[in-house]
């Protein structure tokens, strides 16, 4: 295939369920990028993970689709759908291919001897997930040196992931966060299909995975004295025990949904409830949280840098189920303070948005297209002492609580500086 001179790109998305995005942050990646790049007139190819009864649309949103199937097995189901996309794409060239997730490095060989230009989306650090016996973290800590090793550049989502590839492999990133999406308040009515009133509920969303600490949210919401019941969303394929530990420490104040589809009725949920829980722990830069914040939620997180590095001060942090009966039940005790969290938290969310998100993959696609990358790529060795640590995020502490007219002064860390931001005043937010 002739290279493209136009301008315009033949960009492969590859290695995720595909879209319409239904499952996790990969997936809303690939559609909010995925569109904008067809928007903008590049030839955008999304490979979709799809089951022999499951709908095969054409095209979604402007993006050409391609469907193949996968080994239903959680060791294989991923490896195996991106090697019949390689194969794919073997015989349908394309001028810069993306591939999320750091478990598909075995297939990049191939496409480097087909001199296809790819980036590798790392994700967070998955060897850490405890639903990885010994040999699943052995593989993705290999899969993460031959991430380095055979691609063309390297995408992390969060400060932190892109410090640990530096830190452990020499390895330079391009730091491209997903965005928040802009949920507006005002609309309630789907609450009512679910027996929920707006700001009568706590709100968890999350897949069920020990990481994910579900199983620490609900049992410092059985501890609490809280009086508004706390509604869980989410499930997740091949973790039956941890569910089952989940269900097991609940009482009847708690509320399990299951998975939610109806997009609307989610964002209804966060932007409604009374406090939204996060208990997210290794992933990077979380979309469920991005998303909670863009509908103005007032956030009690895990702490971990991750979450700080979303929240900064419009945050309030947990690590014990304790800590997780303390804010709940705090939050119900001055509703004044969680409107102002909930108004910090849209100022943070400005940080997070699509269009710059996708432009910056189309830079990148760009480059990679016009081979504009290193020749030679770090080796893939862990340095046996890293360099210099990184540097912690900077974040600062819970401010002190205000009267509800005094305007917040939140102050966000970009690089050594900390910059005031100017955040409008909880009356004036619910006007």
């Amino acid at each position: 295939m002739p290279r493209n001179t136009s301008g315009k790109l033949r960009i492969a998305l590859v290695g995720t369920r595909g879209v319409p995005a239904r499952y996790g942050g990969f997936e809303t990646a690939v559609e909010e990028v995925g569109h904008r790049l067809a928007d903008a007139g590049h030839e955008v190819v999304v490979y979709c993970r799809t089951a022999a009864d499951e709908p095969r649309p054409e095209t979604h949103l402007g993006m050409q689709l391609v469907h193949l199937p996968a080994m239903r097995r959680r060791s294989l189901e991923t490896l195996s759908h991106t090697g019949l996309s390689v194969a794919h794409l073997l015989a349908h060239r394309v001028d810069a291919a993306i591939v999320f997730n750091a478990a598909n490095a075995p297939w990049l060989p191939l496409l480097r001897a087909a001199r296809i230009p790819v980036a590798t989306h790392v994700d967070g650090l998955e060897w850490k997930r405890a639903k990885w016996g010994g040999t699943g973290k052995r593989y993705y800590r290999v899969v993460e040196a031959l991430s380095v090793r055979w691609s063309d550049a390297l995408i992390a989502d969060a400060q932190g992931i892109a410090d640990y590839y530096r830190d452990e492999f020499a390895a330079s990133t391009e730091q491209i966060a997903y965005g928040a999406p802009k949920i507006a308040g005002g609309r309630s009515e789907k609450l009512a299909d679910v027996g929920l009133t707006p700001r009568g509920f706590h709100l968890v969303v999350a897949r069920f995975e020990p990481e994910n600490h579900v199983h620490v949210i609900v049992d410092g919401y059985r501890r609490s004295g809280a009086t508004l019941p706390l509604v869980v969303v989410g499930s997740a394929p091949y973790a039956d025990e941890y569910t089952r530990q989940v269900h097991e420490l609940s009482d009847d104040r708690v509320r399990f949904l299951g998975g939610v589809w109806d997009q609307e009725l989610l964002d209804q949920l966060y932007a409604n409830c009374a406090t939204y829980l996060h208990g997210h722990s290794v992933g990077g830069t979380n979309p469920s949280l991005l998303r909670a914040i863009g509908a103005g939620a007032a956030t009690i997180a895990f702490d971990v840098a991750f979450n700080r590095e979303v929240l900064q001060i419009s945050g309030r942090y947990f690590s014990t189920p304790d800590d997780v009966a303390v804010e709940v039940t705090a939050a119900e005790a001055d509703p004044a303070a969680v409107r102002r969290d909930g108004n910090s938290a849209r100022v943070m969310a400005a940080r997070y948005d699509w269009d710059d998100v996708a432009a910056r993959y189309e830079a990148l696609c760009a480059r990679l297209a016009a081979r504009d990358f290193p020749r030679s790529r770090p080796s893939g060795r862990r340095r046996e002492q890293p360099a210099t640590p990184a540097a912690p995020v900077a974040v600062l502490p819970p401010a002190p609580r205000r009267p509800l007219d005094e305007p917040v002064p939140l102050r966000v860390a970009v690089g050594a500086e900390v910059l005031p931001v100017e955040a409008p005043t909880a009356r004036a937010a619910q006007a």
